[in-house]
């Protein structure tokens, strides 16, 4: 063998030691790949079940840590008719049934008789005594309707859902003093003695002599039942910790499932995408909720309409918060595919680089220049990006999330950004730099 043929063989021999070895380096590449993949979307899925969790969580911290929170909340539902109404019937019914009203007028009327009153007289005031017992039930009637639907009324509700709420701690334990309390089983209910008391007075005031015999009434009527409570009681528990970092953790899910994904602006697209499906979904299933709580309390526990009106107003909060996550995740979804690599993404983007470039050379050519502080934002550009980034993001989590608050925020962003595209002063003029 010659040594050019000994060589060949040498080198024929190292050919195939590199294959070997970029074959295994691709495979160990391409198992670490999907490793990252698998682990990626492990993160993302658990962020998105738990994207719920972390809003109810959060909504019912606020329903029952900050007062004022839940007295906004609740405190409107004085001023709702239908609500109005059923208090109104319960108390009437509740003094009705402490003052025999028959009982009362018969008396009065047997008083009259003893004054020696003709027979057909006697017999004509006999005719009036049913009238009459009916006349002081409806003027009662009309007096609770009148309290109820006072500005009075919606003052003592407020004030005793503020005071309930701070000594209670998120109406856990009830305040005997108060109109609103909490059953240990979780029910929710209006103290009639306040109420009650009310309409004494202002009874008395009319010159209704018997209203002094109206006892202390001890009794409740229940607004709001076990289920709903008993959850929030439940989430009470934790609400202080976990319904603070619980988005948070969300949200350090998702950003780590993204950055960790092989190809994380795609990854970004499509998590956000399905986000704002989770949260539309959401606020979907609040609205079947609705109909099942209303089945569940009407009509043995209070009218349709008025437990239709409690429902609506104590997940108000809540139901804005999903609209507006799920509108906030399409924005971001859209963001993404616009920085992502599709031909219609790419194409936009340098659509856009033309157009500022045009604006800042107009600029130039009537002597606006930014000079010094567009080659300082050039030069930073990524890191104020980011720093616009991270600061929407605490801005959206750090207040109730409405979906007007996001609107405005993601315009704010927006104008930020479109702020630094215009500022800024590149080194490559080129539109084309952009999708660099």
């Amino acid at each position: 063998m010659t040594e050019v043929d000994e060589l060949r063989r040498r080198l024929a021999v190292l050919e195939q030691e590199n294959e070997l070895l970029r074959s295994a380096a691709k495979g160990g590449g391409a198992r670490a790949g999907r490793g990252r993949a698998a682990l990626s979307f492990i993160l993302i899925a658990i962020a998105l079940v738990l994207a719920p969790v972390a809003a109810l969580g959060s909504w019912a911290r606020m329903q029952l840590v900050d007062t004022d929170r839940f007295v906004a909340t609740f405190a409107p539902l004085a001023e709702d008719a239908s609500v109005q109404a059923f208090v109104a019937d319960e108390v009437t019914a509740a003094i009705i049934e402490q003052i025999d009203v028959d009982a009362l007028v018969g008396e009065v009327f047997d008083g009259v008789r003893e004054l020696g009153m003709p027979p057909k007289a006697s017999a004509a005031l006999s005719l009036l005594e049913g009238p009459a017992a009916q006349g002081v039930q409806t003027l009662i009637g009309d007096v609770v309707v009148q309290v109820v639907a006072s500005p009075a009324f919606a003052e003592v509700w407020a004030g005793s859902l503020r005071i309930t709420h701070a000594n209670a701690v998120a109406l856990i334990q009830g305040d005997p003093a108060a109109a609103v309390q909490l059953a240990e089983d979780g029910a929710l209910s209006l103290q009639l003695d306040v109420i009650v008391s009310t309409v004494k007075a202002q009874l008395m005031d009319r010159g209704v002599g018997f209203a002094d015999l109206i006892p202390r009434i001890d009794r409740e009527i229940p607004i709001l039942q076990a289920d709903a409570l008993i959850l929030a009681r439940t989430v009470y528990t934790v609400a202080v910790t976990a319904g603070y970092w619980m988005p948070w953790v969300v949200l350090a899910l998702l950003i780590a499932g993204v950055a960790i994904a092989r190809r994380p602006v795609h990854a970004l697209a499509w998590t956000a995408g399905l986000l704002a499906a989770t949260f539309a979904l959401f606020a979907a299933a609040l609205g079947v909720g609705r109909l099942f709580f209303i089945q569940t309390m009407s009509p043995a526990i209070m009218p349709e309409s008025a437990a239709t009106a409690l429902f609506s107003q104590v997940t108000l909060l809540l139901r804005s918060t999903a609209v507006a996550l799920a509108v906030l995740a399409a924005f971001i979804a859209l963001g993404a595919w616009f920085a992502g690599s599709t031909v219609a993404a790419r194409r936009l983007r340098r659509a856009a680089a033309h157009g500022s470039a045009a604006l800042r050379d107009a600029g130039e050519r009537h002597g606006i220049t930014t000079g010094r502080v567009g080659r300082f934002v050039e030069r930073w550009r990524a890191a104020i990006i980011v720093v616009i980034l991270a600061l929407t993001v605490v801005l959206i989590f750090s207040a109730p999330t409405t979906v007007g608050s996001v609107i405005g925020i993601v315009i704010g962003a927006a104008v930020a950004f479109l702020f630094v595209e215009l500022v800024r002063r590149p080194a490559d003029p080129t539109p084309e730099s952009a999708d660099r």
